[in-house]
Formats: structure tokens, C-alpha cells, sequence
């Protein structure tokens, strides 16, 4: 029995793998030697010991973009005297050097074709009598250079601050003076006397029953033989009776 212990205990012992040696505590971990642990904020695939390890980066803060500091905003001068306030402010800006602070000064106007005495002429009307439209960058020094221009009585906002126009506003009063076809402009009105003065019909006079503004019409009642007739004639045909 002794004899056969003796040999399963070497057999046993064959078995067993050489020691490895402990792993040592942190505390006999020698500083000067590199550590394979990750550093704060890195992180490693726990299954691949040649991972690289990555940073965890942190979510990038969105940047607004910066406001555009020109804005419209609208003075106010005596009526008529638009083309002056214009001129004056302009000559203002290049004397005093304010073109890196007041940009464009504008007057809103559209062309209107005026018939009057059977004639069309093409004119220039304000579409806001009274108004001119600055862009600038409003500042006290760009303020004292319009608000003190020879002919402007000042701001339009609230109190005295100058309120600027919003965007879609601007769009709008632009659009209207780039349109391509002028408008008419008559001198008569519905229910009114007319004579017309040009056709079969020349020296008839009736009365204005509608208005056609788009295609440049307008039906004029006529009396014939005691029976009101209607006859549609151009601008050119008829006039203020």
C-alpha cells in the first residue's frame, strides 16, 4: 500500500504546472516600470490585449452663428422732400465717413402709367409719401449722422428708439419695386362721368361701371336710345368728364 501511494502522489505531482509566480499587490509595483492599467478617461477592449486604447471625447458645443448687425429702418421727412433727404444723407456719409456703418439709403417707389387727356406718360410714384429706408449698423455716432440730416424729423419706432424692420417686411417693399409691369394709373373711378374721346363712340359720355386694372379696360354705361348699353374700351378711350 505504501509502494502504490508513492507512485499516484509522483503522478499526481507531474500534473501539477510550475508556479507562476503571484501577481503582486499594487503597493510592490515598481514606478519606474510602465503599467499596463488605463489611464483616467481611456478605455480598452478587455478582450484584445493589443487594442490601442482611445480617449473618450467629449460632445463639441454648438456654435451659434453671429447675428448680422445691419438692419432697415425707416425716417421720417416732410412729404416730398424725399429725393432731398436722400441727397443730403448721402453726401453726409461720404463727408463724414460713415460708409462702414450706414450702407444704402432707399426710396421706395413704383412705376405707375397715368392716362390724362388721352394721354399715357410713365411716372415714378412713392409708394410710402414721406419715408426713406436707411441700412445700417445702428450705433450713436451712425444715429446722430441720419437723425441730424437737413429735412429728417427722425425715427420711426417707439419713444427714441428706432425700431428695425423685421425681413419679410423688407422682402415685401423690394419686391414691389422690382416688379417688371408698371401700373395704371386713371383718373376716374367707378359710378363716375367719362367722355370718350377716341373709337366709333368718340365724344359719348357715360357712366363708369367697372374697372380693369390688369388688362388695361374699363366698361363704361352708355345711353342709347333711352337703354343703357355697356361698352368696354382701352384707358386711352375715355376721360374725366
Amino acid at each position: 500500500m505504501d509502494a502504490q501511494e508513492d507512485i499516484n502522489q509522483e503522478q499526481l505531482n507531474n500534473r501539477i504546472e510550475p508556479d507562476q509566480g503571484s501577481i503582486p499587490s499594487s503597493a510592490g509595483l515598481d514606478a519606474s516600470q510602465p503599467s499596463d492599467l488605463p489611464e483616467a478617461g481611456m478605455t480598452a477592449d478587455p478582450g484584445d490585449d493589443t487594442a490601442p486604447i482611445q480617449s473618450i471625447a467629449e460632445p463639441a458645443t454648438p456654435v451659434k452663428p453671429e447675428e448680422d448687425p445691419k438692419a432697415w429702418y425707416v425716417i421720417h421727412c416732410y412729404s416730398g422732400y424725399e429725393n432731398k433727404v436722400r441727397h443730403n444723407l448721402e453726401q453726409r456719409i461720404e463727408t463724414m465717413g460713415m460708409k462702414d456703418k450706414i450702407f444704402d439709403v432707399v426710396i421706395p417707389t413704383q412705376e405707375e402709367i397715368e392716362v390724362k387727356d388721352g394721354k399715357r406718360r410713365v411716372v415714378e410714384r412713392h409708394v410710402f409719401p414721406g419715408y426713406v429706408l436707411v441700412n445700417l449698423i445702428l450705433s450713436e455716432e451712425s444715429w446722430y449722422v441720419v437723425r441730424n440730416t437737413p429735412g429728417v424729423t427722425g425715427f420711426v419706432g417707439m419713444g427714441n428708439q428706432p425700431t428695425a424692420l423685421r425681413p419679410e417686411e423688407v422682402a415685401s417693399i423690394l419686391k414691389r419695386m422690382e416688379a417688371e409691369a408698371p401700373h395704371f394709373k386713371v383718373s376716374f373711378k367707378v359710378g363716375e362721368r367719362v367722355r370718350i374721346v377716341d373709337g366709333p363712340f368718340n365724344d359719348f359720355r357715360g357712366t363708369v361701371s367697372e374697372i380693369e386694372m390688369e388688362r388695361s379696360k374699363v366698361r363704361v354705361m352708355v345711353n342709347f336710345f333711352g337703354r343703357e348699353t355697356p361698352i368696354e374700351l382701352d384707358f386711352l378711350q375715355v376721360e374725366k368728364a
